[in-house]
Formats: C-alpha cells, sequence, structure tokens
C-alpha cells in the first residue's frame, strides 16, 4: 500500500477533472472502476476508484481517491492496493508507487 496525502487550495471541480485525466492517461490500461459524489451546503466529498495493470509486477493496482473541501480549501487522500505477489509480506510495490505519481504531477500544477 502506498499513500498520498495533500491540503491545496483551488476549485473543486477542476482539482477533480485534473486527477482524473492525470489517472487515466497515465496508463494505457487505467480503468474507473467507480464513484461516489457528496454535498452539505459547501462541504463536498468525492470518491473515485481506479485500476491499472502494473506491467512491472505482472498484476492489477487499484486506486482510491477521496477529495474533500469547503470552498476553496481541499483535501486529497490516495491510497493504493495490491501490487504485492508474496503471500505472507509485500514484495514489488513498484506498481502502487507509480499509480500515485500521476496524481503527484498533476496537483503540482494547480
Amino acid at each position: 500500500m502506498a499513500k498520498y496525502e495533500r491540503e491545496f487550495c483551488g476549485d473543486f471541480d477542476a482539482a477533480l477533472a485534473k486527477i482524473h485525466d492525470a489517472v487515466m492517461n497515465g496508463s494505457y490500461s487505467a480503468s474507473y472502476e467507480d464513484g461516489s459524489d457528496y454535498g452539505n451546503g459547501d462541504f463536498r466529498c468525492a470518491v473515485r476508484v481506479y485500476e491499472r495493470y502494473s506491467a512491472m509486477g505482472g498484476n492489477r493496482v487499484s486506486l482510491s481517491v477521496t477529495l474533500a473541501g469547503s470552498g476553496d480549501a481541499l483535501f486529497l487522500s490516495a491510497v493504493t492496493s495490491g501490487g504485492s505477489q508474496a503471500m505472507f509480506f509485500k514484495v514489488n510495490t513498484w506498481g502502487e508507487s507509480a499509480f500515485l505519481d500521476s496524481i503527484r504531477d498533476a496537483l503540482d500544477t494547480l
């Protein structure tokens, strides 16, 4: 498992679109699995789940993204899962870290 969290300021919809595009364009095998949206007043929360094939690891990796915010104060939590080939401990987690790199790079431009 790999995790990336960040607080930043910006437009919720623009940030969500940028994250989605970065994940989908970051790998030819990336797929959008499902999502959920919630809002109450000016608070919003979006959850997105993606999956992709990791050629380096020879397996599939999932990525759960949660974007929450009120006004232009936003918080992102992105957590990967899968990508290990061992039975009792994690080895070969390159695919998980690479999945998060696309989000880090996209948020650096906001």
